[in-house]
């Protein structure tokens, strides 16, 4: 058995394909896509990946993070089935647990998350909406935009982080917002 990351990595170089699990071109992007956008993170608690799809970038964020308890929460079955197989065949140790859930985000339950993380979900307005009711008051939210999408303005959120990076040439936002209702 090899760890997370490994076990993630190999399993999708080989259902990527047949599961549909990424598109064509050089699945190290998706990695270093997750790596260059949570470096700054310092989360504790209950987090959750919203549409987690093929675990990013949940994987990448469980790995780094392994004090965090996390749900990979995505509606896909077969997305949550290749995901239930990484976390079956990699050695987890005694790492704060790890989920997958197969549901639609309106079935989780309210106030259950210090933290959310995002990437291409949903709109931020509508995710803004959800993240309203599954963040405890003062969690986080991670966004993961396009270089040019702009950040979203609510009232009860307030942006306390921006981290700039680029993958393969193409400019990218992480942005760290904190709920206060």
């Amino acid at each position: 058995m090899a760890d997370l990351l490994t076990t993630h990595q190999q399993l999708l170089a080989r259902f990527r394909d047949s599961m549909n699990l990424i598109g064509p071109g050089d699945m190290s992007l998706h990695y270093e896509d997750a790596d260059l956008s949570l470096h700054w993170l310092e989360p504790e608690g209950h987090w959750a990946d919203l549409g987690t799809g093929a675990g990013f970038p949940g994987i990448p964020f469980a790995a780094r993070f392994p004090q965090v308890e996390l749900d990979l929460v995505d509606s896909r079955e077969k997305r949550c089935i290749f995901l239930e197989k990484v976390l079956a065949e990699a050695e987890l140790g005694d790492r704060a647990p790890i989920r997958v859930l197969r549901t639609r985000v309106e079935s989780l339950p309210s106030a259950a998350y210090d933290g959310l993380v995002a990437r291409a979900f949903t709109p931020p307005p509508k995710l803004l909406k959800h993240a309203r009711r599954l963040l405890v008051p003062g969690g986080t939210l991670v966004l993961l935009l396009q270089d040019d999408a702009p950040i979203p303005a609510a009232g009860d959120f307030s942006t306390f982080h921006v981290e700039p990076y680029a993958v393969q040439g193409k400019g990218r936002r992480s942005v760290g917002l904190r709920f206060q209702p």
